[in-house]
């Protein structure tokens, strides 16, 4: 298992990609919508040690609790039947079986920690990067 990136919710795109390049210095690396999901997302990369945030906006909501900014904690598994069926031995909840992003090649599926925090599990696409 290796972990990928921490994502936030935000509530303008374009302003919080001026914060994160800008202010603190991060890399750009890619944006895109996901229709299905009614939401966009962005990544920006620490140049230093590499660590990832992905910011994600979702439609029509621009206001939030304090709290509900962290949306999902990634990593990537080799093997994601594996993992999860290793899971539900262990009774961790499974929040979303696996599935495919319209025009993506990886499988994700989503779990929660013992305090609700969604875990992004991301099994790549042979080859895929």
């Amino acid at each position: 298992m290796r972990f990928l990136h921490t994502s936030i919710t935000v509530r303008e795109m374009d302003e919080s990609l001026r914060f994160y390049t800008e202010v603190l210095g991060l890399e750009f690396e890619r944006r895109r919508a996901i229709p299905e999901n009614h939401a966009e997302i962005a990544f920006v990369k620490d140049p230093a040690s590499g660590a990832r945030v992905e910011l994600t906006h979702w439609d029509g909501k621009d206001r939030f609790d304090p709290g509900e900014q962290l949306d999902h904690l990634a990593f990537e598994v080799p093997d994601l039947d594996r993992f999860l069926e290793t899971a539900r031995a262990r009774q961790v909840r499974i929040a979303k079986e696996p599935y495919r992003l319209s025009g993506g090649s990886s499988r994700i599926a989503f779990i929660l920690d013992p305090n609700d925090v969604w875990i992004e599990l991301i099994e790549r696409a042979p080859g895929a990067g």
